[in-house]
């Protein structure tokens, strides 16, 4: 089973950056696409970012493009989202998740089949 480790979080002043990572295990890394999400309070999940199987396309929701990267690392079997010009807003629980292969939307949470535990972001302006 697969089974999906988040860190990286912490808390940081507007502006500055953060580089989460999401490690993986119990199956072929390389087989999935990966997606992050986030939750702020009160709120619902939201599509962050997803990149394909072999890292070769990367999606990005309006908010966050020009500032968050995702990339991947097939080797150590972990998933990247590096976060800069962090704003108050960008202040969530951050989850990575596993993209479903019958799936073709990365805005929505069921296209994900297994989600980390996720991980506390927090911008103070």
């Amino acid at each position: 089973q697969v089974q999906l480790v988040e860190s990286g979080g912490g808390l940081v002043q507007a502006g500055g950056s953060l580089r989460l990572s999401c490690a993986t295990s119990g199956r072929s890394f390389g087989s999935s696409a990966m997606g992050w999400f986030r939750q702020a309070p009160g709120q619902e999940r939201e599509f962050v970012a997803g990149i394909t199987r072999i890292g070769g396309s990367s999606y990005y929701t309006d908010s966050v493009k020009g500032r968050f990267t995702i990339s991947r690392d097939n080797a150590k079997n972990t998933v990247y989202l590096q976060m800069n010009s962090l704003k108050p807003e960008d202040t969530a629980v951050y989850y990575c998740a596993t993209k479903l292969i019958s799936s073709s939307s990365w805005y929505r949470t069921d296209s994900y089949g297994t989600w980390g535990q996720g991980t506390q972001v927090t911008v103070s302006s």
